[in-house]
């Protein structure tokens, strides 16, 4: 009789857990898929330019202006010289080149194209910023899921990296600087990137800003090689016939103005 009524006991425990495990499991919200190949809106790119500029402090916006109207007489001031990386935020605000979200456990990896030095990791495995972080274009970035959107969390950016609203408009950012991103899908491929900038030292207030990036999976994209050294570089022989390259005459602007 013991025995029958321990059975039992035992039976009904392991129904409720049995229940309460597939309650949980079903009750449970899987992240948002955001892995593949983005491309950028570039006319939405472009109409922001007008449409929501920075909050500019008054001597920084003489400078912006100076690089609007040289940009206007064909003499485009190049943000991405050097071979350096875009930097944040000017990845997300001005990039015109497709990039990879890689989504593993504990980080979300960014891979773009134009050169091997196009990554970024947001870390999504509950750390902190480092105490005395080292500065880098990209700078250090954290993250948390809030429902379906991805919050990102970037400091320890360098001095140097761009607040850019085009490939001719952009100034550094002077130190200091602080991105809060809000990254969610409003369609299935579909994702949109809600920035929150401040940079004490170049902005009046935190200026707040929206990317758009579309996703074609039928398509198959993928992002190549590409490095932007080779622009100045043309295929040509050493003085013992190996192939190699050489320097590719430059125009008067650069890389924009190759002579011909």
């Amino acid at each position: 009789m013991v025995i029958r009524k321990l059975t039992k006991t035992f039976a009904f425990v392991a129904c409720v857990a049995a229940l309460f495990q597939a309650s949980t499991i079903s009750g449970a919200r899987a992240e948002p898929d955001l892995s593949g190949v983005w491309l950028p809106d570039v006319n939405d790119q472009m109409r922001q330019q007008t449409a929501n500029m920075p909050p500019w402090k008054p001597e920084v916006l003489k400078q912006v202006q100076h690089l609007i109207a040289e940009e206007k007489a064909g003499r485009p001031f190049l943000v991405l010289s050097h071979c350096l990386p875009h930097g944040v935020p000017s990845w997300m605000l001005m990039t015109h080149n497709a990039f990879e979200l890689l989504a593993t456990p504990g980080r979300i990896t960014m891979l773009g194209e134009v050169d091997g030095n196009r990554m970024r990791r947001i870390y999504l495995d509950g750390r902190p910023h480092p105490e005395d972080p080292d500065p880098s274009l990209h700078g250090h970035s954290i993250g948390h899921w809030e429902d379906d959107t991805l919050v990102a969390d970037t400091v320890a950016i360098m001095p140097q990296a761009y607040i850019a609203i085009s490939e001719a408009v952009g100034i550094p950012n002077n130190g200091d600087m602080h991105v809060v991103e809000h990254i969610h899908l409003t369609e299935p491929n579909v994702m949109h990137d809600d920035l929150e900038i401040t940079a004490p030292n170049v902005l009046t207030a935190t200026w707040k800003t929206t990317r758009i990036f579309r996703r074609y999976p039928n398509r198959h994209y993928e992002v190549t090689e590409g490095e932007c050294e080779q622009e100045d570089l043309t295929p040509g022989k050493d003085e013992h016939g190996n192939d190699i390259f050489v320097s590719n005459a430059q125009g008067a602007y650069g890389t924009v103005h190759t002579a011909k």
